[in-house]
Order: structure tokens, then sequence, then C-alpha cells
């Protein structure tokens, strides 16, 4: 399975916590709030909606299952949201975005570890990558190894890891990445 293949229709939201968090670890790590943010797998718009709360003023998201885009759409809280390829950014250029966001998507089940590699590729120098890995990922060597290789990069900062709850009872950890 890639990004955003399950559907987060029938999540129960009240004890989600991790858009807000990666929202305001954005923040912390000093994102431009005026620069647009695409969000990486979108869902159902909940990750857009907790950027918009903390500041972000232009949000476009993407994702791979038809009635998540129509709820991120009707969610308000994106300027524009458009149906994914599976493993790629589909239209998105390197540049286009100074902010990207990848909330409970690279996971087992959801996307393979070369999507970070994806949105590293695209993502703008000087520009932020927040992201999501829940504990599964993180004890799977084969994410957990991209991030260490991430951390060799020398034109690629970590400014800010830290774990906390996800949802369910489950904790995740939640990376801010900044390209030099």
């Amino acid at each position: 399975m890639a990004w955003g293949n399950k559907s987060s229709a029938g999540r129960r939201m009240s004890d989600y916590a991790t858009p807000a968090r990666i929202a305001i670890a954005l923040r912390q790590a000093g994102a431009n709030v005026e620069k647009p943010v695409l969000d990486f797998g979108c869902g159902t718009g909940v990750s857009g909606m907790a950027l918009k709360s903390v500041g972000f003023d232009v949000v476009d998201g993407t994702d791979l299952v038809a009635e998540n885009v129509e709820a991120a759409q009707a969610s308000g809280a994106y300027r524009q949201v458009w149906l994914g390829v599976e493993s790629r950014a589909g239209h998105v250029r390197r540049g286009d975005y100074q902010v990207i966001t990848a909330c409970d998507v690279i996971h087992g089940g959801e996307a393979t570890p070369e999507t970070f590699d994806v949105l590293l590729g695209i993502l703008a120098p000087g520009g932020f990558l927040a992201l999501s890995m829940d504990d599964a990922a993180l004890n799977d060597r084969t994410y957990s190894d991209r991030l260490d290789i991430a951390a060799l990069d020398p034109k690629l900062e970590q400014m800010f890891e830290a774990d906390g709850p996800h949802r369910d009872g489950e904790n995740a950890t939640v990376f801010v990445f900044k390209r030099h």
C-alpha cells in the first residue's frame, strides 16, 4: 500500500493529536506562515484545519482516496485539493512549496520509506518538511534507516523531534526538517 490508501472518514478525530502537534512544531521551527503549504496525504482535512488554526495562510492538499479529497475540500481549510498519484507528488515541482507536511502518512500500510525522498525532492531550498511516524514505523528499520540517512545529509537539518500522543492511545514522533 502507498500513502493515503486507507480512508480516514471513519476515524474518531477527537483524540487525533498529531495534526495539531505538527502544525505547532512547524511554527516553533520557524516556518513562514505566509508561504503555501502542501499537505501530502491530507486525508479528510484535519491536518489542514490544524495548520490554519496556527496561522498558515495558504494550504493545498493531495490524497489518493477520492472521498478524502472531497471531504478535505469541503473542510474549507484548503486553497486546492487534488487526487494524488501513488508514490509521486503529481504536478508539483521542486520549489513550489516552502512547507510540506505528511501527517500519519509515512508508515507501514500507507507510504513506503521512499516517500520521504519524494517529499525532500520537491521541497524548496530553505523549506520545512514536517512529518509523523508512529512507533511501529520507527521500530521498522526500513523507515528508521531512512531517517538516519537524512541526519547525515549536510543540506538537511533536523529542527524538531518529539514523541507524544497520536490517536487511540498510540504514540507518534513528530519531526521537522529544514533544507539548506
